[in-house]
């Protein structure tokens, strides 16, 4: 049975940071899906790009081991106003599932506790945003069932650590080999 992950989309959100995780997730064999938080389908990327997501939150996500937050600005202060989004997060902390957020999207997690007591990374200038954690600067910071990334220059790395998570690190090192040429 594959695996399931769902990326949220937000206006304003930063593309390379849903799409890099995408393509590795899917290359992975990972069944990944974009979810709009929005009231439509279609989604404005923090560079004006817009990518068609496959539902609507309000539409519910399904089944899933994985939530991952792509960055961006205003994209990541767009999350914090969505409740379904809110609600869904921290459903899915107390039922032990995996969660993700890369760039300023940590701060989504901070703001609701689900950081406390982990080490997490975000874009510098988000720290005081990561609420209960111990900040790490790290790329990539994986502490319990949350996996935090810096930025955009880090999402191939955090899209490799994800893969290594739900499926194996054999298979994350296969995706890489095949990526890096």
């Amino acid at each position: 049975m594959a695996h399931k992950a769902k990326i949220f989309l937000s206006e304003g959100f930063e593309e390379v940071e849903a799409l890099a995780p995408y393509d590795i997730l899917t290359r992975g064999g990972v069944e990944v899906e974009l979810i709009s938080i929005t009231n439509s389908l279609m989604v404005r990327s923090s560079h004006g790009v817009s990518i068609q997501a496959s539902r609507l939150i309000t539409d519910g996500v399904g089944e899933y081991d994985m939530l991952i937050l792509p960055g961006g600005m205003p994209g990541s202060a767009n999350m914090l106003k969505c409740q379904p989004l809110l609600d869904l997060l921290v459903s899915a902390s107390k039922a032990d599932k995996e969660l993700a957020a890369i760039c300023a999207a940590p701060m989504v997690l901070g703001s609701l506790g689900l950081l406390h007591g982990h080490k997490a990374t975000c874009y510098p200038g988000f720290e005081d945003k990561l609420s209960g954690a111990e900040y790490t600067a790290a790329r990539v910071e994986r502490s319990g069932k949350i996996t935090t990334s810096a930025g955009m220059f880090s999402a191939t790395e955090f899209g490799l650590k994800l893969l290594s998570v739900l499926v194996s690190p054999t298979k994350a090192d296969e995706v890489y080999r095949q990526i890096n040429a």
